[in-house]
């Protein structure tokens, strides 16, 4: 055998527990039941499907729609009963992301903690990554 040659084995591994994947998007409890609730009289619609727009002082912003089917490049994330769906646009921009549901005196809205995000803009609706 000569010194550039690298030997591999396989081996069938029965019984090995299957680790999770973390998902590209995660959702509060919070979340989970404001989409629940907003689903809740509209049955044509399957889920929530998140996207990013170019758009505002600091260059993307998020879209949250209804959707009535999975496009064929969407990213599912279904936890709690829930589903949402990720636009391919915005999969790599929501990788490790919370979404969470934020109700103030103010206002009512889901708030998207993003640890990728480099800066914001002074409202806190457009970012860059």
């Amino acid at each position: 055998m000569s010194a550039s040659m690298v030997r591999a084995t396989v081996r069938a591994v029965s019984k090995r527990k299957i680790l999770a994947t973390r998902a590209a998007l995660t959702l509060t409890p919070s979340a989970v039941n404001r989409i629940r609730l907003l689903l809740q009289d509209k049955p044509e619609f399957i889920g929530m499907k998140v996207g990013v727009r170019t758009r505002g002082c600091n260059g993307l912003t998020y879209t949250l729609d209804y959707t009535k089917a999975k496009d064929k490049a969407d990213e599912e994330v279904l936890q709690d009963g829930v589903r949402v769906f990720i636009e391919k646009k915005a999969q790599l921009t929501l990788l490790g992301t919370e979404m969470d549901y934020v109700e103030t005196k103010l206002s009512n809205e889901f708030v998207f903690n993003n640890p990728n995000i480099k800066g914001t803009c002074g409202c806190g609706e457009s970012f860059n990554i």
